[in-house]
């Protein structure tokens, strides 16, 4: 009994220093290929479109809730401690530096970095992947290099986007509903807002993309099984790289703050 339980614990933690290695050696597949980055504009292009442009509708639905929640939140929080005048402040840093990175994040780890683990999944099980490299063709360059920097690249407009709504959804329910003016919103968002907060969003949203592609792109790589194969690395992709982006946000916060 303690034998089988020490040689599992074993198995495992053998495949997760493997799969680290793996994933090392694909970034580092990756940043080897970025000079040919230009001469596959069109790729990264399409994929930015694909990552950014098209999350869109799906991050603007979010963030308008988000800065209603917030703002609900925060006059509750602040209810018989600070002025009502705070309500601006305790919302745009919350939603900056926190909500704004994070929840976006995890909506496009949802949308796009399962998408990339089914697309590339699919090819591999398929014996796409073999004929790419049958005719010369480098699977990372080709595949992974641009769905990896266009999700780094789109991340951080998606946070810029969702904050500016955020805020904005925020503002709404403050005034219509807890009688906030504009001035009085406003004049508190610019008191206390630190660039530095705006910064450190950016950063994180540059972290969390990184790691939503590159996890999507090793884990299509490493499908098998057929299509069932393919919905388990989709699945697989998702909750990876959701538990990593509070992960580094917790990391983040460490290092930075």
């Amino acid at each position: 009994m303690l034998k089988n339980i020490v040689q599992k614990l074993g198995e495992k933690t053998i495949n997760f220093i493997q799969e680290i290695g793996q994933i090392s050696n694909l970034l580092i597949s990756l940043l080897k290929f970025s000079s040919k980055l230009f001469k596959n504009r069109k790729l990264l292009f399409f994929q930015m479109e694909h990552i950014g442009v098209n999350s869109l509708p799906l991050v603007v639905i979010i963030a308008v809730f988000t800065g209603a929640v917030s703002a609900w939140q925060a006059a509750y929080q602040l209810k018989g401690i600070a002025p009502v005048s705070f309500l601006g402040t305790a919302t745009s840093r919350a939603i900056i530096t926190e909500l704004g990175p994070v929840l976006t994040a995890i909506i496009i780890a949802g949308r796009v970095g399962a998408s990339i683990a089914a697309e590339i999944g699919s090819m591999k099980v398929t014996e796409q992947l073999d004929a790419l490299e049958t005719m010369g063709i480098s699977t990372v360059r080709y595949l992974a290099m641009p769905r990896f920097y266009a999700s780094v690249l789109m991340m951080p407009i998606l946070i810029i986007f969702a904050n500016v709504i955020a805020v904005a959804g925020a503002y709404v329910i403050s005034n219509y509903f807890l009688d906030v003016s504009y001035v009085v919103f406003f004049d508190s968002v610019k008191r206390f807002f630190l660039i530095s907060d705006f910064l450190f969003g950016l950063v994180k949203g540059i972290v969390f993309g990184a790691i939503t592609s590159l996890l999507g792109c090793h884990i299509g790589f490493m499908t098998s099984g057929g299509a069932e194969g393919v919905g388990l690395s989709t699945i697989r992709s998702f909750v990876l790289s959701a538990s990593l982006i509070l992960v580094f946000d917790y990391i983040l916060w460490t290092l930075l703050f």
